[in-house]
């Protein structure tokens, strides 16, 4: 809606994804893409190797939060809105 080329891969795991081929991983994560997003609704520890130094991470990188999912996504951004925002503001930096 924005213009904006993107690509949106969800991926459920890491041990999975590292025993494709180079091949496979490159045409998920092609080395060309310079700007790359992670959403980790949990402790975002890892992911680095997929985004690279410069790349944005949304996590939760504490401890102690309950109450309704909805609620929660809502307050730390896990929401559609909320990551769209992050991803706007870091592609424009």
């Amino acid at each position: 809606k924005e213009g904006r080329k993107v690509r949106v891969v969800s991926m459920l795991s890491w041990e999975l994804f590292e025993k494709q081929s180079a091949e496979y991983k490159e045409s998920v994560l092609p080395s060309s893409c310079c700007k790359r997003v992670v959403v980790e609704a949990g402790y975002p520890m890892g992911w680095e190797r997929y985004v690279g130094k410069k790349g944005l991470i949304l996590g939760i990188d504490h401890f102690g939060a309950s109450g309704p999912c909805e609620k929660l996504a809502q307050e730390y951004g896990f929401t559609a809105e909320g990551v769209a925002d992050h991803a706007r503001a870091y592609l424009k930096a």
